[in-house]
């Protein structure tokens, strides 16, 4: 799936924790996979990658993938590193829309502070080898999760999470609902209201004593 503009706008208006609310099945990238970079929103097809203490299909991956793809590597939560610099560098020039890597990253002094999104499970300095042939393009396990080619990478300061693309929209969808009711509550919140009276509260508690189904959710009046 080509990077679309107009979906990237409709994630930066909302966030993975809304996107999760919306679907509590929605993969989520374990949180060791931290951000090391300064942007952490992203939003981009996966360009995967598969190899254990080699950086060579990083390499590979880099030159091969489109602008606004986001590089996922499977490297086995390993803690070498598989990526640096020169890569962030490399993916800047090509135009791509971040890294992600289950394993480790290094050059911090520089890539703390690029406008590249770069995520790792480890911060190290020793690097893997460049003499053995990544997978590339292929489903792989990221984070805990499986990642194939073309799943939608959507990332934020709250984590890492992945979303086929056929079932994108819906999601922006329902992650907007649920933005604009958080706003109605903070609002009232912000007006002196309690959270009992921000949702009902008792009536959810009390359903369940009954053994009856209930949900939690905004009062109606808001």
């Amino acid at each position: 799936m080509p990077v679309n503009d107009d979906l990237a706008q409709e994630f930066f208006a909302v966030d993975t924790t809304a996107l999760c609310d919306a679907d509590k099945t929605t993969r989520v990238l374990h949180s060791a996979i931290r951000a090391r970079s300064a942007r952490t929103r992203m939003f981009g097809p996966a360009f995967t990658v598969r190899c254990r203490d080699d950086f060579l299909g990083v390499l590979q991956a880099v030159e091969a993938a489109e602008p606004g793809d986001v590089i996922v590597v499977d490297g086995g939560a390993r803690e070498i590193a598989l990526g640096g610099e020169l890569f962030a560098r490399g993916a800047l020039a090509r135009s791509l829309g971040g890294i992600v890597v289950d394993a480790g990253y290094r050059d911090l002094a520089y890539v703390s502070g690029c406008d590249l999104p770069v995520y790792s499970r480890f911060v190290t300095p020793l690097s893997g080898t460049a003499a053995k042939l990544g997978e590339l393009q292929v489903p792989v396990t990221c984070g805990g999760v499986t990642v194939n080619p073309g799943d939608l990478v959507l990332a934020d300061g709250e984590g890492l999470v992945v979303v086929a693309p056929d079932r994108i929209r819906g999601l922006l969808t329902a992650a907007r609902a649920i933005k604009k009711a958080e706003t109605a509550i903070i609002d009232r919140l912000d007006a002196g209201a309690t959270l009992s009276d921000a949702f009902a509260l008792a009536e959810h508690v009390e359903a369940l004593k009954r053994g009856e189904p209930s949900a939690l959710r905004p009062r109606t009046a808001l």
